[in-house]
């Protein structure tokens, strides 16, 4: 039995060998990586120093993108290391590093959407109430309850897997997550398998079930509403829903082949979409709202503009 404190490395045993396309592939990450780095930036920096654009949606939005910059953070250096090693390991205290980031990214994501749900049920719902039940100090204490709450549940993650004694440490993916390492434990493994399944659990159920009942409730008053009230909904959250089920298929995708093997799906294909819940998200919510919110659009084409001429 080999203890916890000897494993000093963990090897990666779904990279294979691209051969002359190595760093073809690595530009094409990279610019991938550049390309979500620039895009939810640019959407920070608008939010923030526009004071039209500081109202609860966009804070939340805010919060979104920092949230995405900071998952795909946790994922695409190494990757891009990775692509041009030909060993291909990572040290046990990055790779414990890493599956804080990526969890920590995942039930963020999950949590914003469902606030941001909630945010649209006050605004279509109540529209003369809304700032009265969503004020700016509602805002800091749900973004900050997001936040503080997702860290404190994944830093006792951590506190669960670091201690185990393990009898391998080879993880069969290109990223380290909590399941591989759990399965690699030769020790006993019942509180992390009930935690997991707890947090698990919870951080998906409990969003979906108030995402579900705020959309219930909006899709009510647009079908009896005005035909104002039914394009201000339409408006405002095609894009969320748009992000919310592109980030479910990925992370769906993620929990059932971390606890299911999935041997009838190609292995290429299970490489991809074990990436795509840390991937699209950041590439594309980015794109979705900078394109279908009017405010974010003109103030993005006039920020760009200005900045050009300017030069």
């Amino acid at each position: 039995m080999t203890n916890s404190t000897q494993i000093s490395y963990f090897m990666f045993a779904a990279y294979f060998d691209t051969g002359l396309f190595k760093h073809l592939c690595f530009l094409i990450v990279m610019f991938l990586y550049m390309l979500i780095l620039c895009s939810n930036l640019l959407l920070i920096v608008v939010i923030c120093v526009n004071r039209s654009l500081h109202e609860p949606m966009y804070m939340f939005l805010c919060s979104l993108f920092v949230n995405e910059l900071y998952g795909s953070t946790g994922l695409f250096p190494l990757l891009l290391l990775q692509i041009l090693s030909d060993i291909h390991t990572v040290s046990a205290s990055f790779c414990y590093l890493q599956i804080f980031c990526v969890y920590t990214y995942g039930n963020i994501e999950f949590l914003n959407l469902a606030v941001m749900s909630y945010d649209r049920y006050l605004a279509i719902c109540y529209p003369l109430q809304y700032n009265t039940r969503m004020t700016a100090k509602k805002v800091v204490v749900l973004i900050a309850l997001i936040w503080l709450l997702t860290f404190f549940v994944n830093i006792f993650t951590l506190t669960l897997i670091v201690p185990l004694q393990l009898c391998g440490n080879i993880i069969n993916k290109v990223y380290c997550d909590n399941h591989s390492v759990v399965k690699l434990a030769c020790s006993d493994t019942t509180i992390n398998n009930i935690y997991g399944l707890i947090v698990t659990s919870l951080s998906v159920f409990c969003p979906l079930f108030l995402i579900c009942y705020t959309y219930i409730k909006i899709f009510k008053v647009c079908f009896s509403g005005s035909k104002q009230t039914r394009q201000k909904a339409v408006s405002t959250c095609t894009p969320h829903l748009a992000s919310l089920l592109n980030f479910s298929f990925g992370a769906c995708f993620e929990i059932i082949q971390s606890r299911f093997k999935m041997t009838v799906v190609p292995n290429m294909l299970r490489i991809f979409l074990s990436l795509y819940f840390l991937t699209c998200p950041p590439l594309f919510n980015p794109m979705m709202y900078g394109l279908k919110l009017s405010k974010i659009r003109v103030l993005c084409k006039g920020m760009i503009y200005f900045n050009w001429n300017k030069s």
